[in-house]
């Protein structure tokens, strides 16, 4: 693909970008738009629409074509219990330090997907017994992973990182599906959200936003950064992914203005992927 083709002169996907927001709130200029534009413009010619504006009048037309853009422009990929050794440290360092003084915890996961990941936090409560005195929020923007997020199925590849006695207590077979304990899904609030656009609720003890920045622009990170911060109490905690790690200036020989400084949000460093907001 040439750089015109990616690049910032195309009208055509200028127009696009533009007719998106206007219509959905969603604002692609708000993604790195040489991944972005070459992600849509394969999923539109599998489509077999010549032009980006014509693309985006037969979404407007055709919910399920609506549908496959959002899913593919938010790389719905998840598993749970990703990186299982974070999800010990949240387990036995993080939580315990957030119960301190608390009867009840609030917590938040962002870009939840298809509901890996905050049906991943709910296995941690309840093995801790504590699942009964938290409130779990889970966001995604795309309503098609919502639904899925909801009827709680799942292929059994999903599972490959769940400790096998935490997979034989949650999961029970359900044709080719595993299915998920109702409990869980009980657990769970669900609701549409797009964290660029959105009012954050504050006040949270824990929220979760992991491996969903990758093609952001620097500016909508700084922006997240900001936002998630102000939604934390004192003391909360930010758990993010490889995408989302705020690197301290000079942590990689780079220059302070290329990289961002958790100090500039409020937040402090206390293990790796998990982000203190300051008393």
């Amino acid at each position: 693909m040439t750089d015109m083709e990616l690049g910032q002169t195309d009208p055509d996907y200028t127009a696009f970008i533009r007719k998106i927001k206007d219509s959905t709130g969603i604002d692609l200029a708000q993604y790195k738009e040489a991944q972005m534009k070459r992600r849509l413009t394969t999923l539109r010619n599998k489509n077999g629409f010549p032009s980006f504006v014509s693309f985006y009048d037969a979404m407007m037309k055709e919910k399920p074509l609506f549908y496959e853009f959002l899913d593919r422009m938010t790389i719905n990929v998840s598993e749970f219990w990703r990186n299982p050794n974070r999800w010990e440290v949240l387990r036995d360092t993080i939580l315990p330090q957030l119960l301190v003084g608390k009867q009840k915890l609030k917590l938040w996961s962002a870009a939840c997907s298809t509901g890996e990941e905050p049906y991943s936090l709910a296995m941690v409560l309840d093995g801790k017994g504590i699942l009964g005195n938290c409130s779990i929020t889970a966001s995604d923007i795309d309503d098609g992973a919502l639904a899925k997020a909801k009827e709680g199925k799942y292929l059994e590849r999903s599972l490959k990182d769940v400790p096998e006695q935490v997979a034989s207590k949650y999961f029970k077979p359900d044709g080719a599906m595993y299915r998920i304990d109702d409990r869980l899904k009980q657990a769970v609030k669900f609701q549409k959200q797009n964290l660029l656009l959105d009012r954050f609720e504050d006040g949270y003890d824990l929220i979760i936003c992991r491996n969903v920045m990758i093609y952001f622009t620097e500016e909508a990170k700084h922006t997240l950064y900001q936002k998630f911060a102000a939604s934390l109490r004192p003391g909360g905690v930010l758990f993010v992914g490889s995408t989302e790690q705020i690197f301290s200036p000079n942590q990689y020989g780079l220059e302070s203005t290329q990289i961002f400084s958790p100090n500039q949000y409020g937040l402090e460093s206390t293990e790796t992927f998990f982000y203190r907001k300051k008393a």
